[in-house]
């Protein structure tokens, strides 16, 4: 299994359409193959952090998600909101990387 953690610092004047654009994102990552869960929530420490914890069954199903058309539109469409990248944490067999 892997899991995946995604932070995202947002515009706190974009707050509202950033969770509500990635509600909808979520709708379609749910279809997916491999997808166990995938759920984002504002932090309880930072209310302009977006949280997002992920599971997919194998490595290839999450590098499919990467490529999924909902995802291009996705990123393209909160690109705007964030006020820095997305730190994205895959966890899998014992080891972390970061991006």
């Amino acid at each position: 299994m892997i899991y995946v953690i995604a932070t995202t610092p947002m515009k706190p004047e974009n707050k509202d359409d950033f969770i509500r654009g990635h509600k909808a994102c979520t709708v379609e990552t749910l279809k997916e193959k491999g997808c166990i869960s995938y759920d984002g929530n504002v932090s309880v420490n930072n209310p302009n952090l977006y949280v997002v914890v992920e599971r997919w069954e194998t490595r290839e199903d999450l590098n499919a998600h990467g490529r999924a058309p909902h995802m291009k539109v996705w990123r393209e469409y909160s690109s705007q909101m964030k006020t820095a990248p997305t730190v994205i944490e895959i966890i899998s067999d014992a080891k972390v990387e970061k991006f």
